[in-house]
């Protein structure tokens, strides 16, 4: 359910208050993680909310608590008439329902459902606890309280730790319409990054000349090294964020969604299994590449399951393989000259014809499957057996010691 907010009154804090409000600010900076900031209501006003200020920050598959702690007046109404509402801003001007409380009486939406819950740290705790955090569940959330005449919010930024990677599929660099970009990145283990994550990104190195649809309809790209084809040499024109000798991120602003195409950039968290190379006896080519990872209980790896491998993991692997969208790529933590130059990231391949028997392929084991040939078993053709039109079939493999 997506609503608009509602107008949200504030009074004027008195010059008393303020003092407080100033002194407790000096205090708990000093304390790092347990600032906190107050948003009050005017004099009159009877409802007191409580937020953290900037972002809290988990991970795929983590746990978060979403701070909110209210004050209540309650000398003529009890708490049981307090509702406790958590939305997501879902674009500027609307929000979708993501948990609400109203006394004894709790109810989760959509996704949120079975994975949402109040914290109930004793009495004014209206923080919510989010377990198995998705990559849908990044953005901000608004914490209401309301009473029978008054209510008062707060907004906490859930972010999450990753990595952002641009992408285009087989039909080649801008391809993408809007939609078609959030199918893509969907389809690769991943989201439509945000500008705040592709600026991180980009502060990070992440140096690419193609611009991408962004998740809120933007089309941008980062320089780290400035040159003409990429904006210019001085960053000026349309540099957005940074800029200058040291490059920055070129913004093409909002684009007509359903008509341009461009890239993608997209964002993915952490893995909750495991990402490793399977290197066959002999090269395979791209249709034996699923054959060869289920031999091992597990599936192709997806682009972005390799990025957040590489990145999160520190896969290190100088050896180009298959992965699930045709392309064939490598990822690289220790640069060295023989491995695509000096400087850490993902080398792609492009797409080669999958035909070609060219590489190994990158596997993804979710958590829990089994290896059936743990240890020191590949998979191969035992006794020069399997042959079919006068090439090895796959379909004949048998486990061998490697």
């Amino acid at each position: 359910m997506v609503c608009a907010p509602g107008a949200l009154g504030r009074g004027v804090l008195p010059a008393a208050v303020w003092g407080i409000l100033l002194l407790t600010a000096s205090v708990e900076a000093q304390r790092g993680r347990k600032k906190v900031v107050h948003v009050l209501e005017g004099e009159s006003g009877s409802v007191v909310v409580q937020t953290a200020p900037g972002q809290v920050v988990s991970h795929r598959g983590g746990t978060i608590v979403l701070p909110c702690r209210y004050h209540y007046e309650a000398a003529a109404h009890g708490h049981d008439g307090v509702r406790l509402k958590w939305t997501k801003v879902v674009d500027p001007l609307a929000f979708a329902d993501v948990f609400v409380a109203l006394g004894p009486q709790h109810r989760a939406f959509g996704s949120y459902r079975g994975r949402a819950e109040l914290q109930n740290d004793g009495p004014g705790d209206a923080s919510l606890v989010l377990r198995n955090v998705t990559l849908q569940d990044y953005g901000r959330y608004e914490c209401e309280v309301t009473n029978e005449l008054e209510d008062d919010a707060g907004m906490v930024k859930l972010d999450l730790e990753g990595v952002v990677f641009p992408y285009h599929p087989r039909g080649g660099r801008y391809k993408l319409t809007f939609a078609e970009a959030q199918r893509a990145c969907a389809e690769q283990d991943g989201i439509l990054a945000s500008a705040e994550q592709l600026h991180a990104a980009w502060r990070d190195g992440l140096d690419w000349c193609n611009a991408g649809w962004l998740r809120d309809g933007s089309v941008q790209y980062p320089v780290s090294q400035p040159r003409e084809p990429c904006g210019g040499l001085s960053g000026s024109g349309s540099a957005g964020a940074g800029g200058g000798a040291n490059g920055g991120v070129r913004n093409y602003g909002y684009r007509h969604n359903a008509e341009e195409r461009y890239d993608a950039f997209c964002f993915t968290s952490n893995l909750p299994g495991r990402v490793f190379f399977l290197k066959p006896l002999r090269p395979v080519p791209f249709a034996g590449a699923a054959r060869a990872c289920a031999a091992r209980g597990a599936s192709v790896a997806k682009v972005g399951q390799l990025f957040a491998a590489w990145k999160l993991q520190l896969l290190d692997r100088c050896t180009a393989g298959w992965l699930a969208d045709g392309s064939a790529r490598y990822p690289i933590v220790n640069p060295r000259a023989r491995c695509g130059g000096l400087r850490p990231g993902v080398r792609s391949l492009g797409f080669p014809d999958a035909s070609r028997r060219l590489f190994g392929v990158y596997c993804y084991r979710a958590p829990g499957a089994p290896d059936p040939a743990p240890g020191g078993w590949g998979w191969g053709w035992a006794g020069g057996g399997g042959w079919a039109g006068g090439a090895r079939d796959p379909a004949a493999w048998t486990p061998l010691r490697v």
